[in-house]
C-alpha cells in the first residue's frame, strides 16, 4: 500500500525520477486533450447532433451557470481555466476504476500545483479587470496596516486548497486499500463507488472555491466608477419596476 503515487517509481537516474504522479498526470492530460479533440471535431449547429456533442454542451452549460451564479458576469472568460480544473480533478477520480491506476490528486505535489494555479490566476484576472494599480491598492484597504494580513490571507487560502483536496482524495484511496486487506470484496466495491462520488464532490468544491476567489478579486478591485454606475443601474431598474407595478 502506497501513501502517495510519488512513492511508485517507474524510472530513476540520479536525482531525476519518473514516478506515478508524473506519468498519470500527463496521461490524464493526454486523455483530456484527445477526448476534447474527438468530441469537437464534428460539431453541428443543426437539430441532429451526436451524443458526445450533447454531453459536451450539458457539461459546458452547467459549468457556465455555476460560474455565473457565483457572481462572475462573463463566464466565458473564465470557462477555460475553471472548467479545466474541474475536469482534471473529476477525471482523476473517475479513472480510479482502472486497475493499477493511482489518482495524481492523491499526491500533495499535484494538489499544491493546482492550488498554485489558482493563486496565480486570481491576481491575473483581478489585474485584468481593474488594472494593476487598483488591484494592489486593495491590499492596503481600509488601512496600510492590513497589508501583511491580506498577503497572509492569500497564501493561507492557497495552502488550504492544496491540503483540503489532498487529504480528501488520499483518504478515500487509503480506506479502499485497507478494506481490501481485511474484508471481502463487496465492501471495497461499495467504497469505490462512494470514492467516485467523493471525487466528483471534491472537483466541484475545488472549482467553486477557485471561482469564489476570482470573483472576490474582481469585485474588490473593481473601479469605483463602474461600481457606482452599476448601483445606479440597479436603482433605476428598481424604480422602473415600481412605476410599472403602479
Amino acid at each position: 500500500m502506497n501513501l502517495s503515487p510519488d512513492n511508485i517509481i517507474f524510472w530513476q537516474m540520479g536525482f531525476f525520477k519518473l514516478n506515478a504522479t508524473i506519468v498519470y498526470t500527463w496521461g490524464l492530460m493526454l486523455v483530456l486533450v484527445l477526448g476534447s479533440k474527438l468530441v469537437t471535431r464534428k460539431l453541428s449547429t443543426e437539430l441532429q447532433r451526436s451524443r458526445w456533442q450533447n454531453l459536451l454542451e450539458i457539461i459546458v452549460t452547467g459549468i457556465n451557470q455555476q460560474i455565473e451564479e457565483v457572481g462572475l458576469k462573463n463566464p466565458q472568460k473564465y470557462l477555460g481555466f475553471l472548467g479545466s480544473l474541474f475536469l482534471f480533478v473529476a477525471m482523476s477520480s473517475l479513472f480510479t476504476i482502472v486497475p493499477g491506476y493511482e489518482p495524481p490528486t492523491g499526491s500533495l505535489s499535484t494538489t499544491a500545483a493546482l492550488a498554485i494555479c489558482v493563486f496565480v490566476a486570481v491576481p491575473m484576472f483581478g489585474i485584468e479587470e481593474a488594472g494593476i494599480g487598483r488591484y494592489l491598492r486593495a491590499y492596503t484597504k481600509p488601512t496600510i496596516i492590513m497589508l501583511p494580513f491580506n498577503i497572509i490571507s492569500e497564501v493561507s487560502r492557497t495552502l488550504a486548497l492544496a491540503v483540503r483536496l489532498f487529504g480528501n482524495m488520499m483518504s478515500g484511496t487509503l480506506i479502499i486499500a485497507i478494506l481490501l486487506t481485511i474484508t471481502p470484496f463487496i465492501f471495497p466495491i461499495i467504497m469505490s463507488a462512494l470514492g467516485l462520488l467523493t471525487g466528483m464532490v471534491q472537483a466541484y468544491i475545488f472549482s467553486i472555491l477557485a471561482t469564489v476567489y476570482i470573483a472576490a478579486a474582481t469585485r474588490a478591485r473593481k473601479p469605483v466608477e463602474n461600481a457606482e454606475s452599476e448601483s445606479k443601474d440597479r436603482n433605476n431598474n428598481t424604480n422602473h419596476k415600481g412605476i410599472n407595478h403602479g
